[in-house]
């Protein structure tokens, strides 16, 4: 996602696009996963092929500036809200995150869907001057240790993992269902954790913050969204086939992918269809939205 400081984003759960979907919808990938958790996912299958939920990323700190602007462009209200963890940890950003927690708790009072993301600082000791947290290239060794148990890497990955957990914590205290969309666009190029490919690749990383947040913090709150981009062949900018990089039905509730430089294809949405094989699709992020001449 080359273009997110200007884009203004969109989270669609596509309920209308399943395929060979059973009369019972799945069952959360957590065995545990709350009543809240059922809910929205029973509502999400229940109108399968009837309606398109759509929604509206805010920036922590300016908290409703675009679902505001909807809002005066529209007159209606998006059904999905969303905000992000940002890049920097608990410590630095501790009163942002604080306000946006508690707006996602005002809002779903409200009614809406709430939708939460993170855009990860690098858990290395030092980068690059001028390199953002989120976009530093972690080398093979980085990598490594960073999915070994006990390294350096390892260690404050999981003490920034821990403070996202207490703070996803708040929101089950209020008993608030959150679609978890971590590591999205991991398909592309332009993240430390993306292209990544492998059971070693982000596939390991996002079941070890699947097992950490599930077995060990006990957050049956979540959703688990994996967010992949629209393959395409665009040079310096790629972004490779959702499948190298999919861990697996068992861990994922929501299959999505994010779609930029007005690049809406109908593979975009078949590949998810047949990688999930009929669990909930979504466009987890997107540009400006124009009819694609075919």
């Amino acid at each position: 996602m080359r273009v997110f400081l200007t884009m203004i984003i969109a989270f669609s759960i596509l309920t209308g696009c399943q395929s060979g979907k059973s009369d019972i919808p799945f069952e959360p990938v957590n065995p545990n996963a709350t009543e809240e958790v059922h809910k929205v996912l029973d509502y999400l299958y229940s109108i399968s092929g009837e309606k398109t939920l759509s929604g509206q990323y805010c920036y922590s700190k300016e908290i409703n500036s675009f679902s505001d602007s909807v809002f005066a462009i529209t007159d209606k209200h998006q059904v999905v809200w969303g905000a992000d963890f940002s890049h920097n940890n608990m410590r630095c950003y501790c009163n942002m995150r604080l306000t946006m927690l508690q707006e996602a708790i005002e809002k779903h009072k409200q009614g809406h869907i709430i939708t939460l993301m993170w855009h990860q600082a690098v858990p290395v000791d030092s980068i690059p001057k001028g390199v953002s947290r989120a976009r530093y290239v972690m080398n093979e060794k980085e990598w490594k240790d960073l999915i070994t148990p006990g390294t350096k890497i390892n260690q404050k990955w999981l003490i920034d993992i821990d403070e996202v957990a207490a703070a996803l914590k708040i929101l089950q205290e209020n008993k608030i269902p959150v679609l978890w969309r971590p590591y999205h666009e991991m398909n592309g190029t332009w993240f430390w954790w993306c292209d990544k490919k492998g059971e070693d690749g982000i596939i390991k990383l996002w079941k070890m913050m699947y097992d950490r947040f599930t077995n060990y913090h006990k957050l049956n709150n979540l959703i688990w969204v994996w967010n992949a981009n629209a393959p395409r062949d665009k040079k310096n900018d790629e972004a490779c086939a959702y499948n190298l990089y999919f861990p697996g039905n068992e861990y994922v509730d929501v299959l999505a992918t994010d779609v930029y430089h007005n690049d809406y294809r109908q593979s975009h949405h078949d590949q998810l269809i047949e990688l999930g094989q009929g669990k909930l699709i979504a466009i987890g992020e997107c540009g400006i939205v124009i009819k694609r001449k075919m």
